[in-house]
């Protein structure tokens, strides 16, 4: 099996351009939130090869791909000690940092770009910004706000914790094997929000239950969380949909069901 075809089976699309690398590089690390950069996903290594040139950051890379791996070690890209053979998701990033700020970059694989975004959330603590090449469908729905269309579940739970920001679109030419879809680069930094205030996995249950049945109002989405406060139920923000509601709004009405 070729290289290409191992990537496409695992939904990696490798970025052609330098250029376009150099610009993900530049918009990645420049006020110095943390101490330990992961790129994900590294394949022919044309974003490394722009990391590894920086001297302000401590570049190590993770991919699942033996072959990838092989690719980086054999042609230097990397200090071996700083290549990872593994699965982003069953990562123990707070191990791997020894507890270190975290910066997460990379041309991440569309079949896993929304779990790593999750990831991403259950470790805000650690992970103090993000730059990463996405499907731009995808991209569009972390930055939109309220009201759009495409405002959804990481939406809401990632714009709680991080300063979201879409930096640039790329065409499809710009890959090999071309994906059928634009990408796009956005960047996350970590907001100061610490606590919102209320119990997080409540907050992310909420999240998830209003934008599941999206088409629905609230007050039948949440149906199950309201039955045991029917008073609550009748107030207006109930003949809402999930997508009309700002972060703030979500912390309210789990503010409220905890009382």
């Amino acid at each position: 099996m070729s290289k290409v075809r191992a990537k496409k089976h695992l939904g990696q699309h490798f970025l052609k351009d330098p250029n376009i690398a150099q610009q993900t590089s530049d918009a990645f690390g420049q006020d110095h939130l943390f101490d330990f950069c992961l790129e994900i996903g590294p394949g022919m290594g044309i974003l490394t090869e722009a990391l590894s040139k920086r001297t302000d950051l401590d570049t190590h890379v993770i991919d699942i791909d033996a072959e990838s791996i092989q690719f980086l070690s054999t042609n230097n890209i990397l200090p071996d000690d700083k290549i990872i053979e593994g699965d982003f998701l069953q990562l123990d990033l707070a191990k791997l940092t020894n507890g270190k700020p975290l910066g997460i970059i990379g041309n991440f694989p569309y079949n896993i770009s929304t779990q790593i975004l999750f990831k991403i959330y259950e470790n805000r603590e650690l992970v103090k910004e993000m730059v990463g090449m996405f499907q731009k469908e995808v991209a569009e729905r972390v930055v939109s706000p309220p009201g759009s269309k495409v405002y959804g579940i990481t939406s809401v739970l990632l714009q709680a914790f991080y300063e979201v920001e879409y930096l640039f679109t790329i065409d499809e030419h710009e890959f090999d094997p071309p994906p059928k879809v634009k990408s796009a680069v956005i960047r996350l930094k970590r907001n100061n929000v610490q606590d919102l205030g209320v119990d997080p996995k409540l907050f992310k249950k909420i999240v998830k239950a209003a934008f599941n049945q999206r088409r629905k109002t609230l007050r039948n989405a949440l149906k199950p969380y309201l039955n045991e406060v029917p008073d609550l139920a009748q107030e207006e923000i109930f003949n809402l949909r999930a997508e009309q509601l700002s972060v703030e709004d979500f912390v309210g009405i789990c503010r409220k069901l905890s009382n």
